[in-house]
């Protein structure tokens, strides 16, 4: 039995998330789909499921085979079928006991926010286009409060039983031109917890709430207090750290 580790990129726009479903097109079922082509009975694992609407730009997915393959072939081929929604980065052996989802120590993310009153139709898939004038320098320090080892319910979709309770390595926002970004950095998120903490950290830079509103947020730890989630289509998983 010889384990493989795919890298993938993908435009979310078109998927309704990434684990497979009945009757919906997801990047897990078209992956599988061309896979099955290559290699019986196929079942992939993945770093990070991301929800619908969402891109990544460095994802990883593991399987495990007896079945002799070549993957160089096995690319160009995903490659061929899933353009121009899917992209295949890199496809390897690796060792036997690599799992791509529980050998991770970190996932990044990036969320990307244009703010001006009209929109960039190049980037309109990839941006939240907001109509204020956001106050980054705010937004910063409040991202800093996410830092370190907290019990986020307040920010999170949880299924009932699961902790929330998450480190945050790094959390930032700073300015690239006209976007407006966030970058966090952590060891696993749950789910929505990314656009739950951009949501909050608009409402801070638009000045629906002050920075020192957050602190009782977080300490609540009831997703009914919260702020909602930013859209989907702002948000990239940018790399799994192994």
């Amino acid at each position: 039995m010889a384990t493989y580790r795919i890298d993938l990129a993908y435009d979310g726009s078109d998927f309704r998330g990434y684990a497979v479903q009945p009757n919906v097109r997801t990047v897990q079922g078209a992956l599988e789909a061309q896979l099955s082509l290559h290699i019986p009975d196929i079942v992939t694992i993945v770093a990070g499921r991301t929800d619908a609407g969402v891109h990544a730009t460095g994802q990883v997915v593991s399987f495990s085979t007896d079945h002799p393959i070549m993957p160089d072939k096995i690319m160009r081929s995903l490659n061929k079928r899933l353009a121009p929604s899917i992209a295949v980065l890199s496809f390897e052996q690796v060792a036997d006991s690599f799992h791509a989802r529980f050998d991770a120590v970190g996932r990044v993310y990036r969320y990307q926010i244009l703010d001006r009153p009209y929109p960039d139709p190049f980037l309109a898939g990839r941006v939240w286009n907001l109509h204020h004038d956001l106050d980054v320098e705010k937004m910063h320090r409040v991202a800093q409060q996410f830092v370190g080892t907290h019990d986020f319910a307040s920010f999170c979709r949880a299924a009932p039983g699961r902790s929330t309770i998450r480190t945050v390595k790094v959390a930032s926002w700073h300015k690239e031109g006209e976007l407006t970004v966030f970058r966090v950095e952590a060891s696993s998120f749950c789910h929505q917890m990314v656009r739950s903490l951009v949501a909050l950290s608009v409402d801070v830079g638009r000045g629906k709430l002050h920075e020192d509103d957050v602190p009782a947020i977080v300490e609540a730890k009831d997703r009914r207090g919260g702020n909602g989630a930013a859209p989907a289509r702002g948000l990239t998983l940018v790399r799994v750290d192994y």
